[in-house]
């Protein structure tokens, strides 16, 4: 689950509902070899519904910001 934090999950026979889901077809070619799978995302891990509850909001990964200046980086 993206953007979940690292201490949420779920786990095995939890009941999950995904109200607004996307769904797409992703189809990969690779060293002769095609692969096919759908991807379902939402909008965040706490749209998500577990065992009919919202997830708390401490599922929620924290932002990170990382910057760089190409220009600041030693030759």
């Amino acid at each position: 689950v993206y953007n979940a934090a690292p201490a949420w999950g779920l786990s095995v026979g939890d009941a999950l509902a995904l109200p607004e889901p996307v769904v797409t077809q992703h189809l990969h070619q690779h060293q002769g070899q095609t692969f096919s799978f759908l991807g379902i995302r939402v909008s965040s891990p706490l749209s998500l519904v577990v065992n009919g509850k919202r997830p708390p909001g401490s599922a929620l990964a924290p932002p990170r910001l990382a910057l760089s200046n190409p220009s600041a980086l030693p030759e």
